[in-house]
């Protein structure tokens, strides 16, 4: 990771939506969805939201594959990951106790969910 791949994900997300686009990529992994249920949750015609897609892909924030006749659609996790990871790699100037808080804040959304009744 390197700035000039930072700052072209930040430049994807810095869209409305595009941003609303990769987050709802994002709470429907590992499934995925495919283009045109994502054009009809976001309220968005199929062409615009087929750019604001392409954009994104080519940041390297989702990946597409063709299922039959749709394409399914992914957040990709890894390179949000790395981004995060690029922008936290020096943190808190050797004191890990600074940036507890941020960790913990992320922590509850990946937890596993229970199975109800399991």
């Amino acid at each position: 990771m390197d700035n000039s791949t930072t700052v072209n994900a930040f430049a994807a997300l810095a869209q409305t939506t595009r941003l609303d686009a990769f987050r709802l990529l994002v709470m429907h992994e590992p499934d995925g969805l495919p283009a045109g249920e994502i054009a009809r949750l976001l309220g968005v015609p199929h062409n615009t939201l087929s750019t604001h897609l392409a954009v994104l892909q080519r940041a390297g924030l989702v990946t597409a594959e063709r299922h039959s006749r749709s394409i399914v659609y992914r957040a990709s996790l890894d390179s949000l990951r790395d981004v995060i990871t690029f922008l936290l790699k020096d943190c808190c100037a050797g004191h890990p106790d600074l940036c507890t808080p941020l960790v913990a804040a992320l922590v509850p959304c990946c937890t596993p969910k229970e199975k109800a009744n399991a």
